[in-house]
C-alpha cells in the first residue's frame, strides 16, 4: 500500500495562497473539479472519486485523525464507470456523504499541494508528501513542517479530520 504524510489546513482564500505556491513549485496549476462520495467502512475511510461521467478512482485509505501532519496508507483503484459504481456501492455498503471540491494541484519537489475550494465548507490547503517504501515517515513529516513554514501556515490552521468529518459536523 502506498503512503505519504498529509496535513490538511483551513485557509482564508485559495486565490491568495496560489501565488506563494506557484513561486515554490516545480509542476502545475493543474484545475481539477472532484466529486467524492464516501462508504461506510469499518478498517478506515472508502470514497469513490469521480472526476467526470467516465473517469474515476475508489480509494481506500487509512490515517489517524490528527491535526499535525500525519502518516496515511492508500490503495487507489481507477474507473471508466464511477456512476455504476457509486451505485453498486451505495447499495452494498451505504454513503456516508458527498463531497464536491475544485481542486488546483501543484507539485513542489513530491508533496502534492492541494489548494481546496470545498462546497459547504471553504477554502482549504492539503500537503501530501509521497514516501518511498521503507522511508521513515519523520523524513516527510520534517518536509510538510518546511512547507507550512515557507507558505505561512499556523498550527492553529490545522485541522484534524477529513472534509467529510467537518461537513457531518456542520450538520450536526
Amino acid at each position: 500500500m502506498a503512503r505519504n504524510i498529509e496535513i490538511k489546513a483551513r485557509i482564508e482564500n485559495v486565490a491568495t495562497l496560489t501565488p506563494r505556491v506557484a513561486e515554490l513549485a516545480s509542476e502545475g496549476p493543474l484545475e481539477i473539479a472532484q466529486d467524492d462520495t464516501f462508504f461506510h467502512c469499518v478498517t478506515g475511510r472508502l470514497k469513490l472519486r469521480a472526476f467526470s461521467n467516465d473517469l474515476g478512482e475508489l480509494i481506500f485509505y487509512r490515517r489517524v485523525n490528527q491535526a499535525g501532519p500525519k502518516e496515511s496508507f492508500y490503495l487507489r483503484s481507477p474507473t471508466s464507470s464511477p456512476e455504476t459504481l457509486r451505485e453498486s456501492l451505495s447499495l452494498a455498503y451505504g454513503q456516508i456523504g458527498r463531497i464536491r471540491k475544485y481542486r488546483t494541484l501543484f507539485l513542489v519537489g513530491r508533496t502534492r499541494v492541494h489548494l481546496d475550494r470545498v462546497e459547504g465548507l471553504g477554502h482549504f490547503l492539503e500537503l501530501e508528501v509521497v514516501l518511498v517504501d521503507d522511508e521513515p515517515a519523520d523524513a516527510g513529516v520534517s518536509e510538510a513542517g518546511e512547507l507550512m513554514d515557507r507558505l505561512g501556515i499556523q498550527p492553529e490552521q490545522l485541522i484534524d479530520g477529513a472534509y467529510l468529518d467537518l461537513m457531518l459536523a456542520q450538520k450536526g
